[in-house]
């Protein structure tokens, strides 16, 4: 009864630390680029139309991904009233799961022990935690594909159990209308396959059973939530933008993208540096190899091979195209936690470990601490940036030198009153650096990242009555908008938007102004007219009323790299 209720409060503690470390600065910042706004932007108009089949990006359709993420926030912001949360309860409730999923199994597959190791690795792996305190995709799909994992693991080493098949299936579908490769949590089922095949003791597939097709309907059924009134809705239509849609969204943005992908390129070994954002856990990779080695080769454990085959399976996949980012593998650093847990326990009783554990977290104090104090005394490049590109104060670059400065006094108490016991100092240090960030530095530059204080100071030079255009804008500018404010499309050519953006405010000339970005900006601009705005974002803006247009031709010059930065709109 005593270890059972241990084992209780030990759950407990787990749950409600990744409560506080991911949830620390909910509702006390807005969206920032790049993705943040994109979404929670096309969330907002979604509520506002009532338009949840297709979503929107100002006056044009936004294709680039499904709108699962989009779903949920405005679903959130109906439930809240208030898009400050609504916007980052997707990524708290998916990445809560994740670890829920991880801790369970290991406990299911080898002990409660395991099961919490396995849940603190992924609670405070770099990328895990990071991308759990934002509102980007990937921290969603993370979650969905880990749900898919976990009922196809408890099926494949646990069964027959058909609902956890059924349901594996059904969040792999949800994990495919999330973002497209949702269907990779499938892939759990190949190495299961072999094994089985070749005899390894406590692993099957039942492919044999008639319940075995209800996976696959239930993946139909998850995608079709979307997919079915989405293209039946195109076709009864016969609107050629809701075609374009279809096209662009089905084809280009899936299976075009990934076989000749044209942004993000990078060498065919690029995720091999991207695992080094998995620390802590990936700390202990050196140590687990020849572990998992005896335990494939001799035990043949299924518990070992599903989750360690599955994570390389995805690195091998996304590997393979030419385009990557960091985030495309993190959907495996659940798995990976899961087979590194056994093995924890032991590799932290090893010396060199617990040394690497301290000498990381002795890295990351200095790191703070460093950095605090460099910025209190002296004029580092970091915080002159700060100010260029940021339009930050010193009052605010001081405040958040003293916020490093805590953070790395902090980590240094941890240290020396956790010296025989690294783990718990690390711990205790990455603690205090996601809640203090979340509570005390993401809002300090919020204006600033969100383009909050920009557009609020272009409302209050404007006024009430005035109306604005926005071009070469980007999404966070339209989310922050304080005025009554027009767009006039955001794929195209600046020089289209601003083609336009000049067409409308000749209609109206005293009430209407434009917001240009400055590197858009035309010569046929007086600039000591015009009005610049405090830079948002490393980006400058300017303010143009009518007096400040002198001479402005039908199609006015725009700067030379204009097309070539407006290709790029999508990969800030």
């Amino acid at each position: 009864m005593t270890f059972a209720r241990t084992r209780s409060l030990d759950t407990w503690l787990l749950f409600i630390t990744a409560l506080l470390v991911i949830g620390a600065g909910i509702g006390l910042r807005d969206p920032w680029p790049a993705d943040e706004p994109r979404f929670t932007l096309v969330a907002k108009q979604m509520v506002e139309s009532g338009n949840w089949l297709f979503p929107h990006r100002g006056v044009e359709l936004y294709s680039d991904k499904p709108p699962m993420l989009m779903w949920l926030e405005g679903l959130f912001f109906l439930i809240t009233g208030n898009w400050r949360v609504a916007f980052l309860m997707p990524s708290l409730v998916a990445t809560l799961g994740a670890i829920w999923c991880v801790k369970d199994l290991g406990q299911r597959l080898w002990t409660g022990k395991v099961g919490l190791y396995a849940g603190w690795a992924l609670l405070f792996a770099f990328q895990f935690t990071y991308q759990a305190k934002r509102a980007q995709i990937d921290a969603l799909v993370l979650g969905m594909i880990t749900l898919a994992n976990y009922g196809l693991i408890r099926h494949l080493i646990k069964g027959p159990d058909w609902k956890m098949w059924v349901m594996g299936w059904f969040f792999a579908g949800l994990g495919t209308i999330t973002k497209g490769v949702g269907f990779l949590a499938l892939l759990m089922i190949l190495p299961a396959a072999v094994a089985s095949v070749r005899g390894w003791p406590g692993v099957k597939v039942w492919a044999g059973d008639r319940r075995f097709w209800l996976g696959p309907l239930a993946f139909l059924v998850a995608v079709s939530i979307w997919l079915v009134p989405m293209v039946a809705t195109v076709l009864l239509s016969g609107d050629p933008e809701h075609r374009a849609y279809l096209d662009d969204i089905l084809f280009r943005q899936t299976a075009k993208r990934y076989a000749r992908s044209w942004d993000h390129p990078q060498p065919v070994w690029y995720f091999l540096t991207v695992l080094a954002m998995w620390a802590p856990a990936i700390l202990a990779l050196p140590w687990a190899i020849a572990p998992w080695a005896r335990r494939l080769r001799l035990r043949h454990d299924p518990r070992y091979l599903l989750p360690i085959a599955w994570w390389l399976l995805v690195m091998v996949f996304f590997s393979i195209p030419h385009g990557k980012r960091d985030v495309y593998i993190m959907p495996a650093l659940p798995m990976l936690c899961l087979a590194l847990a056994p093995l924890l326990p032991g590799i932290l009783r090893l010396r060199l470990p617990r040394a690497v554990l301290y000498a990381f977290a002795g890295f990351l104090v200095m790191v703070t601490l460093g950095l605090g104090v460099t910025m209190l005394t002296g004029e580092p490049s970091f915080e002159r940036k700060l100010h260029v590109e940021r339009g930050l104060d010193n009052s605010i670059t001081d405040t958040l030198a003293w916020v490093l400065v805590t953070i790395g006094t902090w980590g240094l108490g941890s240290l020396l009153w956790f010296r025989r016991r690294p783990l718990q100092a690390l711990l205790s240090i990455l603690g205090a650096l996601w809640v203090l960030y979340g509570i005390t530095l993401a809002p300090l530059i919020n204006d600033s990242s969100s383009a909050r204080g920009v557009m609020h100071e272009v409302a209050r030079r404007i006024g009430p009555q005035a109306e604005l255009g926005l071009v070469a804008w980007k999404e966070q500018n339209l989310l922050m908008t304080q005025s009554r404010t027009t767009t006039f499309g955001f794929k195209m050519t600046w020089k289209e938007q601003l083609q336009r953006g000049l067409a409308w405010q000749a209609q109206a000339q005293q009430a209407r102004w434009l917001l240009v970005q400055d590197v858009a900006l035309p010569t046929c601009v007086d600039r000591a007219v015009a009005q610049q705005v405090a830079n948002s974002n490393r980006r400058g803006w300017w303010l143009v009323p009518m007096a400040a247009r002198v001479g402005c031709p039908a199609s006015p010059p725009v700067p030379a790299d204009d097309a070539a930065r407006a290709a790029q709109v999508e990969d800030e």
